[in-house]
This record gives C-alpha cells, structure tokens and sequence, in this order.
C-alpha cells in the first residue's frame, strides 16, 4: 500500500498520510455506476465540513479525484467494477486522524452520496 511522506516546515516533522480503502456494493452494473458517479460527483462537496473543492477527471474506469477541504488537499480514486466502487482516500496529515470516522462514514452513506439517482 502506497504511504505518503509530508515533511512539515517546524522541526522537519515527518508525518504520514493515512489511507482509507472502502467498497462501496450496487447492482448497477459499471456503466451505469460510471454514469451515477459522474452525476452526483458535483454534489461531494455538500458533505464536506465547512465546504470544499473537488476537482475529478476519469481515466478508463476510475475516476480521480483531488478535495480540497479544511486547509489541505486529499487525493481519491474511485474505481468502477461490475458490483461495486472500490474507493481510495490518502488522508494528509492531521487529517489521518479522522481516519476512521470517515470511513465509518463512507461506508454508512458513500452508496447514497455517489451512487443514488438524485435527478430532479
């Protein structure tokens, strides 16, 4: 599993980047989870504390993401399979602190979030 190294600037402090792994289970097929995913990925930020900015581009069948959220950037990767999204977080710094209340998190409402059909 990749680690990401952050040296912070007082007293050269190496911090490490704290990953999460989460699948999320549908039946949607993965076009159709693509599809999901590419419609409600705008939406990301409403979930964010104290807001955020997500940027994200696809390649193939994952989509990269880079948030930007409480003063630091997280990179994701979600990867589209047949029965399920396979997400990757690496939580920088003091957020790897948060680690698993996020991921509790993800697990609780990622299907909902991203995969839902919220079309009005």
């Amino acid at each position: 599993m990749l680690r990401v190294e952050k040296r912070s600037a007082v007293g050269n402090i190496l911090q490490m980047g704290q990953p999460i792994d989460v699948d999320l289970p549908h039946k949607l097929g993965k076009d159709a989870a693509k599809q999901r995913l590419g419609d409600n990925i705008h939406k990301l930020h409403e979930h964010l504390p104290g807001g955020g900015n997500v940027n994200s581009h696809w390649e193939g069948d994952t989509l990269n993401l880079s948030i930007a959220a409480m003063g630091d950037a997280i990179e994701a990767r979600l990867t589209v399979y047949e029965d399920k999204v396979h997400c990757h977080f690496d939580l920088p710094g003091l957020l790897g602190m948060f680690a698993q209340p996020i991921a509790a998190m993800l697990k609780a409402k990622g299907s909902e979030i991203l995969l839902e059909d919220h079309r009005d």
